[in-house]
């Protein structure tokens, strides 16, 4: 089992690090691949290296899209040589999925077309520009459509790794990364979404080409 998750400059740890961790303990093989190799920064500063580039990347059973920056997704989302890669990758995934704004890319990639799906719920009013993408009710943790998994922001791609893990290789191999890892989760404190009527997208002033990316 080979999941591949295509990075990027100031793409979120979490989305990448977190689903990475459950993936390990299910004994998945995990690549992190981009469109060059070498070091990329995630959104909130810190660095990592990535040993595969496109050319270079295997063939994966999950294709594994995380979100990132504002200014990263802009880019990226017109970016034929990462949504190109997206097309090639998934045609002979098992699974393709996504976490948080990472839904934004496939959608750009056409490769979410007649599905239901979920993103982060500050990123809803996004989906309008692909009126082919059906949006989940409710704000979902995920939403498994056919062979599309797709998380909700951030934190989701936690329960969306186990979802893939049981959906792979079982309930009881899913259970037992839980038990591994400890995924149990109790928030001390609960909240309530206010629904986004604006897509954030449209407000976030991004900075020149080659000037550090910003919030």
């Amino acid at each position: 089992m080979l999941i591949g998750i295509p990075v990027y400059d100031q793409v979120d740890m979490l989305d990448v690090a977190g689903p990475h961790e459950l993936f390990s303990w299910a004994n998945f093989d995990v690549e992190l691949v981009a469109e060059r190799r070498g070091a990329l920064t995630f959104r909130n500063g810190f660095s990592f290296n990535v040993a595969k580039s496109f050319d270079e990347a295997g063939a994966y059973d999950v294709l594994w899209v995380p979100g990132g920056d504002p200014c990263a997704l802009i880019k990226l989302m017109g970016d034929r040589t990462y949504l190109d890669f997206l097309k090639k990758k998934s045609g002979d995934a098992k699974f393709v999925a996504s976490v948080c704004e990472g839904a934004l890319l496939l959608a750009a990639a056409g490769l979410l077309d007649g599905y239901t799906v979920t993103t982060h719920w500050a990123f809803y009013p996004c989906m309008a520009r692909f009126p082919k993408v059906t949006l989940a009710s409710g704000y979902p943790r995920y939403c498994l459509d056919r062979n599309r998994l797709t998380g909700g922001g951030i934190s989701s791609g936690l329960d969306e790794a186990l979802m893939l893990i049981q959906l792979v290789s079982g309930t009881e191999a899913a259970q037992e990364v839980q038990r591994s890892t400890q995924y149990y989760p109790r928030p001390p404190v609960t909240s309530e979404i206010t629904p986004a009527t604006t897509c954030l997208l449209d407000e976030v002033k991004c900075p020149p080409a080659g000037a550090a990316a910003g919030r």
